[in-house]
């Protein structure tokens, strides 16, 4: 029940290693990890070359130019041999039962398409959780994604391999709408199994940018008129503000 893992990884020398090495750590041993380096400057390839030797799992790609976060995660899902298909940005982590729990989450419940619950943290400090609900359907989530990447499994077996739009940013987003026209559900585990990394290069001075993009999912992905996509994004920016803001925090 073999576990394809999609890291794509750009100039995050100082961060891979804690990444890969939570992959490592894992209680389920049947996964392949796949580093897809997106032509990075840094010394990042010398470190992904060096873990590639270390453990049969893991598997390098080396885009010949840099190509962004939705087509480096679509050549790892290509070249994934795993029934499940599973994400882990460079700078984010998993807890070491991750795979175990969420797998029988899945198969125990012949759940095609699955999310956890994960923690925030900055500087080593968990500064909260973001809770996830029971289940999500098409519709609640263009209000809102629930869905962290970090967290987000599927089964190809039952929905086969589906791919990231091409975007330069929200193209998880793209392909969790996707996936839920194929399922009536994706379901949430509310355990945190993951840690996600706040940065400062990632939470307010792309605030606008990320806005700009949520508005061309709807538009160009989904396809929606102007006033239902008016409608879904003033419900995306009160609970980004509720998820920025008012989070639990728990530790």
């Amino acid at each position: 029940m073999l576990v394809s893992v999609i890291t794509p990884v750009h100039n995050s020398d100082e961060l891979v290693e804690e990444t890969i090495q939570s992959v490592l750590n894992q209680t389920f041993k049947d996964w392949e990890l796949i580093l897809i380096d997106d032509k990075s400057s840094d010394n990042g390839l010398q470190i992904l070359r060096k873990y590639e030797k270390l453990d049969p799992r893991i598997r390098l790609l080396e885009n010949s130019k840099n190509k962004g976060a939705a087509l480096t995660r679509n050549r790892g899902i290509e070249a994934a041999k795993g029934r499940f298909i599973a994400f882990l940005d460079s700078d984010d982590l998993w807890e070491p039962t991750k795979l175990e729990t969420q797998l029988e989450f899945m198969i125990s419940n012949a759940y095609s398409f699955t999310f956890t619950a994960y923690r925030k943290f900055r500087d080593g400090e968990i500064v909260g959780i973001q809770d996830v609900p029971a289940k999500v359907n098409h519709r609640q989530l263009l209000k809102t994604c629930s869905i962290g990447c970090l967290t987000a499994m599927y089964d190809t077996e039952q929905l086969g391999k589906v791919y990231m739009p091409d975007i330069s940013k929200r193209q998880d987003f793209a392909l969790w709408l996707k996936l839920l026209k194929m399922v009536p559900f994706a379901y949430g585990l509310n355990t945190p199994l993951a840690n996600y990394r706040l940065r400062p290069d990632s939470i307010s001075g792309n605030k606008w940018k990320a806005a700009k993009y949520q508005w061309r999912v709807y538009r160009e992905f989904e396809h929606l008129n102007f006033f239902q996509a008016g409608y879904y994004f003033v419900n995306y920016t009160f609970f980004g503000v509720l998820k920025t803001y008012f989070h639990k925090a728990k530790k």
